[in-house]
């Protein structure tokens, strides 16, 4: 499926406004370094989808919310996250733009992503599959 924010499409697909919705964004060398993965597996890691990555800053370098990792990597939750949105025919954009809104109805105070760190993942997939709807 084609994504319109996909890392290799035009710089202009994302908007200033998601950049400041997600916040503090990694590049393909930050995660090498924060992984101890080389370049080539962190390339691989956002091809696999297990992390979604967009061209942000003035530059428009390909990069990944920190908040998809932790200590140990890229959280396991986040792919069949991604897939569900996906399904729906959200762009990546759009997928980070809902995983990163904040949402008073759920259970944790902030965004889909934080109710995710905080270990609502069935709650956060259940209403991912409303918005798919």
């Amino acid at each position: 499926m084609a994504n319109d924010s996909s890392p290799d499409e035009p710089a202009d697909q994302l908007d200033d406004d998601l950049e400041q919705l997600v916040g503090e964004w990694l590049t393909v060398p930050d995660i090498g370094e924060r992984t101890g993965l080389r370049l080539s597996e962190v390339r691989q890691m956002i091809e696999d989808r297990l992390v979604l990555a967009v061209r942000v800053g003035p530059r428009k370098v390909v990069s990944v919310p920190a908040k998809f990792f932790n200590e140990a990597g890229p959280l396991p939750e986040l792919p069949g996250t991604f897939t569900v949105l996906g399904d729906s025919r959200m762009s990546d954009a759009q997928i980070l733009r809902w995983l990163f809104t904040p949402d008073e109805t759920l259970p944790v105070q902030g965004s889909p992503m934080d109710a995710l760190l905080a270990g609502f993942k069935t709650e956060v997939r259940r209403r991912a599959m409303e918005a798919a709807y």
